[in-house]
């Protein structure tokens, strides 16, 4: 049995789901893939996991970051889970290319090479946004791409990460606990080389 919770962000609406232990969703209201791995017959209940979802999202959005992790169990494909495991290692206020992400995979699965197409597959099917922070993955170029929840949210994500983060001295480490990876090869960047799009005035 699945279970729904719903909160209302800065952004707009957020669906969390669980399977009655740990957080299996979180997706923006109305997004690409909305509640996919969720499954049909669900109820929406108070749980646990809910609450201390909810305080993660409300340390976020208020330019903290988080010192726990909510508990999370993906649904998905052995690939599309080594990818999610990736982003857990970019840490807040720094971003990550797809090809990047796609040379780490490849190098640790013994592969030649794997394309960024791949990748960009298995972030777009991330279930648990923000969290997993799929938000911080760049185009090679620096450049925003396509986010399922939608670019606009992405670049205000990045906006928000770089306001309130001093990425001169962000550690290159996982703050996810046991079970990441080492990320010696990674090549994390500042939020401040994205290429972000200028806000409009009175925005």
């Amino acid at each position: 049995m699945d279970y729904t919770y719903h909160y209302m962000s800065p952004l707009g609406g957020m669906t969390m789901a669980s399977d009655g232990e740990a957080l299996t969703g979180l997706w923006f209201d109305g997004q690409r893939f909305f509640a996919e791995t969720l499954s049909s017959g669900h109820l929406e209940k108070a749980l646990p996991v809910f609450h201390e979802t909810v305080r993660w999202l409300e340390e976020y959005f208020s330019g903290r970051i988080p010192d726990f992790t909510p508990a999370l169990r993906t649904r998905g494909t052995a690939f599309r889970k080594a990818v999610w495991e990736t982003l857990l290692l970019i840490p807040y206020g720094r971003t990550a290319t797809y090809g990047e992400i796609a040379k780490r995979i490849a190098g640790q699965s013994g592969r030649k090479r794997l394309s960024a197409q791949a990748v960009g597959g298995a972030v777009g099917h991330n279930a648990i946004s923000l969290i997993i922070p799929c938000h911080r993955v760049v185009g090679a170029d620096g450049r925003l791409t396509g986010y399922a929840g939608g670019t606009d949210k992405k670049a205000l994500l990045l906006q928000l990460e770089r306001e309130h983060s001093n990425t001169d001295t962000a550690p290159l480490s996982s703050s996810h606990g046991p079970g990441s990876m080492p990320v010696e090869s990674f090549s994390f960047r500042s939020t401040r080389s994205a290429s972000l799009p200028d806000r409009k005035r009175g925005e």
